[in-house]
């Protein structure tokens, strides 16, 4: 992870009201007023797209996924269940290229991002926002982030974050898994530390005017890409958000 980032956050000036506590005030005002309105809006294909997940494969049409929010206190990040039950096992929390554990109406709702609209809910509620670094799982966080890495815990997380953009649909799909070596081992090595170093770059530009901006071009790439993939892009450690 970059010195640099270390350096500059401390967790006492990103905690709201100690820093721009008017930044954070409008970002949640903004929060709040977008995911009503996605949610009224989109009710009818949340909804539809329930049902299809009820009556093509048995369990519940919601999956409660538990994450790490703020100060790293655990919540459930609600999602249109894409998978088949009981496979979320704790060496398995990272979703592999042509994953067998997928539905075939699940394939679909991840393609399309319809599985991650009932985290608008979250966002109402207030514990996500619509533009923040993306809420880990709970396990890898206990298990694997380092005492800098829990720096990215003293901001509300995000539905979308400035990896989104970076990395779009994922970064797995840049930089996949080699044979022979787990998603979830690959993902924790290599992955995470670039995702750790972006987050804190946001952090450290965060202002309601990045936040727009990331969110117009994360609107892009999903009606860019959803039907056409982009172009694979290398990846090192070295990578950090600009």
């Amino acid at each position: 992870m970059s010195n640099n980032f270390i350096q500059i956050i401390k967790p006492q000036n990103l905690i709201f009201p100690k820093n721009q506590p008017l930044y954070y005030l409008t970002k949640r005002l903004f929060d709040i007023t977008v995911a009503a309105c996605v949610l009224i809006l989109f009710a009818p294909l949340i909804l539809t797209g329930a049902l299809l997940v009820k009556l093509t494969s048995p369990g519940p049409a919601f999956y409660k996924a538990k994450r790490a929010g703020l100060g790293g206190k655990p919540f459930y990040m609600l999602k249109l269940r894409s998978m088949y039950i009981n496979t979320d096992s704790l060496d398995r929390r990272i979703t592999e290229k042509n994953d067998n554990r997928i539905t075939f109406v699940g394939a679909i709702l991840r393609k399309l991002k319809i599985d991650e609209l009932p985290q608008f809910w979250n966002v109402l509620c207030g514990q996500m926002s619509i533009i923040g670094p993306r809420p880990e799982d709970w396990d890898i966080v206990e298990k694997y982030y380092t005492p800098e890495q829990r720096l990215t815990l003293e901001i509300v997380p995000g539905l979308a974050s400035i990896s989104d953009v970076n990395w779009y649909p994922d970064i797995t799909y840049h930089h996949p898994c080699p044979p022979g070596v787990s998603a979830q081992e690959d993902y924790i090595k290599r992955h995470l530390p670039i995702l750790i170093d972006e987050a804190l770059s946001y952090m450290e530009q965060q202002s309601f005017l990045f936040d727009l901006k990331l969110m117009a071009r994360i609107a892009f790439a999903i009606v860019m890409y959803s039907w056409a993939p982009p172009k694979r892009q290398q990846v090192s450690l070295g990578d950090t958000a600009s």
